[in-house]
């Protein structure tokens, strides 16, 4: 690995550490009520936002564990030129939080409909103590070197580096949706305050 992207990854860690602190202040003592209270019919709740990440997050484990364990195959659309790079760069920028664009999920991404558990809030931390640990666990490798197939499709690829920074400018998107939802008039209030979050400046 590079010296330039040691620093990357090392920031993405960073933030990554960031928003296990930032969720659990925001979202830690929020009630099933308040977690599945939606703006809108066509708008997400704040756990609807997490167990997107959840799922999105999950399809990249696999991934990481056959880059780990040696076992991962090249294949044909991993193997084609440039491709990886522009498929990269433009979705980092589409999933930026400073992208206003509004995105449509993945139909394998999208959220559950019925009302979610508070336990929502948890798993998304454990979880993200996981994406932490695979962080680490590649810091060795030449991240750029390595292409790999988007979970949605495979005739998507990117560097696994890249792979890093679409999973946590994702969270931050969603996290960040998820505090707006916080902010709206109508969402039911408790006796005790709600946290708010810095995700967007992580």
């Amino acid at each position: 690995m590079t010296s330039n992207q040691s620093d990357q990854l090392s920031r993405l860690i960073s933030t990554s550490n960031g928003i296990i602190d930032q969720t659990r202040t925001s979202f830690g003592d929020l009630n099933v009520t308040q977690l599945n209270w939606k703006p809108g019919a066509d708008q997400w709740s704040v756990a609807q936002c997490l167990d997107h990440l959840l799922t999105a997050n999950a399809a990249y484990f696999p991934i990481f564990e056959s880059v780990l364990n040696g076992t991962r195959k090249t294949t044909f659309w991993e193997s084609l030129p440039v491709l990886p790079r522009v498929w990269g760069a433009l979705l980092v920028k589409s999933l930026d939080p400073k992208t206003t664009r509004k995105m449509t999920a993945p139909k394998i991404f999208n959220p559950s409909s019925s009302n979610i558990d508070d336990a929502i809030v948890h798993r998304f931390l454990d979880q993200q103590s996981h994406v932490i640990s695979y962080l680490r666990a590649i810091a060795d490798m030449d991240l750029a070197k390595i292409i790999i197939s988007s979970p949605v499709t495979n005739k998507i690829t990117y560097s696994l580096m890249d792979a890093c920074r679409i999973i946590v400018v994702h969270e931050r998107r969603h996290l960040l949706q998820a505090n707006r939802v916080l902010e709206l008039v109508g969402f039911p209030k408790s006796d005790s305050a709600v946290g708010r979050s810095s995700i967007a400046a992580g």
